[in-house]
């Protein structure tokens, strides 16, 4: 197969990137009248995404083509928030009056949220008052809990109300989220039951709601964190969940298009964590700016690197005598890291889903210190033999082999241990983990392996 069908053929180019690539090329001409022409059949999805990728003296000049204002709502909020926010603080009052018409209550929420006090107060001001009103007590909830991300445009009908009201009910709704299920509430507006629009459709139109609907209710508070609420969801596989307050009162919903999006946002924010990077880098982001956000991290890296090096210091005497042994310091602290991470994944993984908890954290700790074990004496026992046909030296295999069993053990514990006694510290355990977790499996790959060569030095340095 011609190597470049073959490529082709692994990584195939999508209409979308293609329409991408051609605009852009277009914009470096000058050529608005084609850009406008494939901006108008484009999906809103897809422009937001042209509009990320492109510089930021294009994106007004893409926006702006865009003639519909409810195609300009659908594309403002797929925006990645910084250029989204950007874009609107240099728009009019006026034209984000109209395009927030068009968004989503909770989504409008988020954006006059973001903007200046100043410029949010000038918005609600001429804003309708009922608009106004609904967005003014979205605000005060916290941005990532449930209140923060809820719609309070829901379907709900009265217990007292029968089968057949409630179609007719249903059939002149209009301003409502998508309307998966109907909830049920008391007199004083408090959540009582739930039905499918399947369950409503199967049942005796004067039968009433409370004789058909689903008492046990799953439900969120208000001030439940945004992550929780997604691990609800994902769990028992629902497509919107009722928010209440503490009386139980129905006050909005969250849908699973609102779910995706946190579920986007915590994993983007675990890994930039991870890695130490601000939430807000981007790949095109000012040279300077990136070394700035970056290089306070690398500085905490730098003295945890100068702890295991320190480590290597004590044993500069085993070193000189066996040479060889430099060969191998990397492979066993490199495989510690290694086991580190991967416990680490599962551990974080296990906390951040509501799996792991204090109660059975001495199992997993059982666990993966076993793993750990298991896995340094398979590793260990295959680097011992290839050390003994490379160098001709039993006892230097025996050194690298238990060494390995150990670092591996360590990293076993250590991955399993730091999340938690973070955790208890009230410290996010995908920031800091592997930044100690790697300074643990470093310094006691070297110091066991070091330390081992150092009681058999005189079988190794022959």
């Amino acid at each position: 197969m011609n190597k470049d069908l073959k490529l082709h053929h692994q990584t195939p180019i999508t209409k979308s990137e293609i329409i991408i690539d051609s605009v852009k090329r277009f914009l470096r001409r000058g050529a608005i009248s084609h850009v406008s022409k494939i901006v108008g059949k484009m999906h809103p999805a897809d422009i937001a995404r042209l509009i990320n990728e492109v510089e930021k003296k294009d994106r007004f000049v893409i926006f702006e083509l865009i003639q519909d204002v409810k195609v300009k709502a659908a594309t403002i909020v797929e925006i990645e928030e910084k250029a989204m926010m950007e874009m609107l603080n240099e728009m009019p009052l006026d034209e984000i009056i109209a395009i927030l018409h068009e968004v989503p209550s909770d989504k409008r929420a988020d954006i006059i949220g973001k903007m200046s006090e100043e410029k949010a107060k000038d918005l609600l001001n001429m804003m309708k008052i009922e608009d106004s009103k609904e967005i003014k007590g979205l605000l005060k909830y916290a941005e990532e809990t449930a209140g923060g991300i809820m719609t309070p445009q829901f379907f709900a009908l009265s217990e007292n109300t029968t089968v057949q009201q409630a179609i007719k009910a249903l059939q002149k709704a209009k301003d409502v989220e998508m309307v998966f299920y109907i909830y049920v509430t008391d007199d004083k507006g408090r959540l009582v039951g739930v039905i499918s629009l399947r369950q409503l459709l199967l049942v005796p139109p004067r039968k009433f709601l409370r004789d058909i609907m689903v008492r046990d209710v799953m439900s969120v508070t208000t001030d439940m964190d945004q992550e929780e609420v997604a691990r609800k969801v994902a769990r028992y596989n629902i497509l919107a969940i009722p928010v209440v307050d503490k009386e139980n009162r129905l006050v909005g919903i969250i849908t699973v298009d609102d779910i995706i999006d946190v579920i986007k946002e915590e994993a983007t924010e675990d890994i930039y964590k991870m890695a130490g990077l601000n939430l807000d880098e981007r790949a095109l982001d000012p040279t300077f700016r990136s070394i700035r956000r970056r290089l306070p991290w690398l500085y905490v890296n730098l003295v945890t690197a100068i702890l295991a090096a320190s480590v290597v210091g004590l044993f500069t005497n085993t070193i000189q005598a066996a040479a060889i042994l430099a060969a191998y310091m990397p492979i066993v602290a490199g495989m510690g890291g290694n086991a580190a991470t991967q416990t680490l994944a599962v551990i974080i993984r296990g906390i951040a889903l509501g799996e792991l908890t204090l109660e059975n954290a001495r199992k997993a700790l059982l666990k993966e210190t076993a793993v750990g074990f298991i896995n340094g004496v398979a590793t260990g026992v295959v680097m011992a033999v290839i050390a003994y046909l490379w160098n001709g030296n039993y006892m230097l295999g025996v050194a690298v082999g238990l060494a390995m069993i150990i670092n591996l053990f360590v990293a076993g514990l250590a991955g399993t241990l730091m999340p938690f006694i973070l955790r208890a510290y009230k410290i996010d355990p995908a920031v800091a983990s592997s930044v100690f977790v790697t300074t643990f499996t470093d310094i006691s790959g070297f110091f066991s392996f070091l330390g081992i060569a150092t009681l058999l030095i005189h079988y190794i340095a022959v």
